[in-house]
């Protein structure tokens, strides 16, 4: 349900089949539960900003063992993650200054620790160069499993990020130029005038150079 109702505050070509279906979840419930679901996001949003560097709803999905079974699912700590996260982004700013903005791709993304990590430390590196990252950082992530990746949509979000998710085999149906967007979930920076402008011009040299072939 939060899923939806961040997807529907900004991308209105998904708006009528997730308003359907945030309404037939929460239908499912009495009235008198209904209210425990804003508590529930609430707690999600004022943990973030408390504390954004942290994977938080991947541990409690852990914790709290609602993983599947036969899937096998285990999170890798979120320190693990910084680790990785903060080796491998030495050229940042160089990647930036050549082309504008860098993506960052998690093609297994669970809930998003390593997306997570990855925009932390890359906030921290533009924030040294007087840089905001939210102008300069695209974020990309897939998982086959649809809670999950619901889940890093929600959290990067809440972040303050672009990017976008896909709930898909990354093996079987990995992203490409011409894929339906039909289970694709954009960030609400995402369509801030920014990236929105960016993917504009990007629009126009591929035309060009369309015409020029």
């Amino acid at each position: 349900m939060v899923a939806c109702a961040m997807s529907n505050t900004v991308d209105k070509a998904h708006y009528d089949e997730r308003e359907k279906r945030y309404l037939e979840i929460i239908n499912k419930y009495e009235e008198s539960q209904q209210h425990i679901f804003p508590k529930l996001y609430a707690a999600v949003v004022l943990a973030l900003d408390e504390n954004p560097e942290q994977d938080f709803l991947g541990e409690m999905f852990m914790d709290l063992h609602l993983d599947y079974e036969e899937l096998k699912q285990i999170f890798t700590p979120y320190h693990v993650c910084q680790l990785m996260a903060d080796i491998t982004m030495d050229d940042l700013v160089e990647q930036i200054d050549k082309q504008g903005y860098v993506s960052i791709n998690d093609c297994c993304c669970g809930a998003g620790a390593n997306l997570i990590a990855a925009i932390n430390s890359a906030r921290r590196k533009l924030e040294d160069a007087g840089l905001n990252f939210q102008n300069h950082i695209l974020i990309i992530g897939q998982d086959i499993e649809e809670l999950v990746a619901l889940m890093c949509y929600i959290q990067i979000s809440l972040l303050g990020v672009a990017g976008y998710i896909k709930v898909g085999n990354a093996l079987t149906k990995p992203m490409t130029p011409g894929d339906s967007m039909e289970n694709y979930w954009f960030t609400p920076m995402y369509f801030s005038d920014v990236w929105h402008t960016r993917r504009t011009i990007r629009t126009f040299i591929d035309l060009f150079k369309e015409d020029a072939t």
